[in-house]
């Protein structure tokens, strides 16, 4: 169900999709797919979204809201893991998944940066060893 209310107040307030998930640490397009109706919202997202628009819950939330709400323990959105025959979604905040994509390419880098270091060191000691007899 289409989150009508939702979508007019946020429009109202001058806030982006964008805005919006970042207010609630997920990606632009797990917000759009809340708004959809395809993804759930808890009471906690409703809570903070209500805050930062400075309204009350049931300003955005739709009349028939009450009775499906999800709980912050429901797992059928988030990051998507897994294949095709084992769907799972995992509620991870976008930010957090960047910071470890940003700190894995470190991670590379220093990798690399190590390989040809001991490459050096390795052809370093040969020499020194060929000089020895």
């Amino acid at each position: 169900m289409v989150k009508e209310n939702l979508i007019r107040v946020r429009k109202q307030k001058k806030f982006s999709q964008q805005d919006v998930a970042e207010h609630l640490n997920i990606s632009q397009t797990q917000y759009q797919r809340k708004e959809k109706g395809e993804a759930g919202i808890t009471d906690g997202e409703w809570e903070r979204m209500a805050k930062l628009f400075e309204v009350e819950v049931e300003e955005i939330k739709e009349n028939s809201e009450g009775a499906n709400v999800m709980q912050n323990f429901d797992n059928s959105y988030g990051n998507y893991l897994g294949n095709n025959n084992n769907n799972t979604y995992c509620n991870i905040p976008e930010f957090l998944l960047e910071t470890q994509k940003d700190y894995i390419s470190l991670l590379k880098e220093e990798n690399e940066r190590l390989k040809i270091e001991n490459k050096k060191l390795q052809e370093e000691n040969e020499q020194l060893r060929s000089q020895q007899k």
